[in-house]
């Protein structure tokens, strides 16, 4: 794998984010087509129902599919790094930083890290800001 850094970091899996979503979309909309036609020609009124009652539950499956792995990434993240802040400089992490900030944070070297921690709750650092201002790199693989 190459080396990370701000423009490459990104991660996306095509099968998921592609692929299968389209899909998904393709079939919510074709789900609504046909409730709409459904009741304007008075037939398979129940079908259409159910296939657009199906089509929801297949998004919102889609949706939560790739939130719920996320949300448990970012409080890993969350304990990785006040553990790195903390041997670094023997305080515990600042509880003003936020979920979205630690994350972008992670990428940042040792040696820049405690600053730019101290900088982000200070200056209120979004973390695409927070991203930018990191000098030295230090990528993450294991995110998916």
């Amino acid at each position: 794998m190459e080396q990370q850094n701000l423009k490459n970091h990104a991660r996306m899996h095509p099968l998921y984010h592609y692929v299968l979503s389209i899909f998904v979309l393709a079939s919510f909309g074709t789900a609504i087509t046909y409730l709409i036609t459904s009741w304007i020609h008075g037939e398979n009124k129940l079908l259409s129902v159910v296939l657009f009652l199906l089509s929801i539950v297949v998004l919102i499956t889609f949706m939560l599919l790739r939130m719920y792995p996320l949300r448990a990434q970012d409080r890993a993240i969350r304990a990785e790094e006040a553990l790195r802040y903390y041997i670094l400089t023997g305080e515990r992490l600042p509880s003003l930083l936020s979920i979205g900030q630690v994350v972008a944070l992670r990428f940042a070297s040792d040696e820049e890290f405690p600053s730019l921690c101290e900088r982000a709750v200070k200056e209120g650092l979004e973390p695409a800001t927070i991203k930018k201002e990191i000098q030295q790199w230090k990528g993450d693989y294991n995110r998916l």
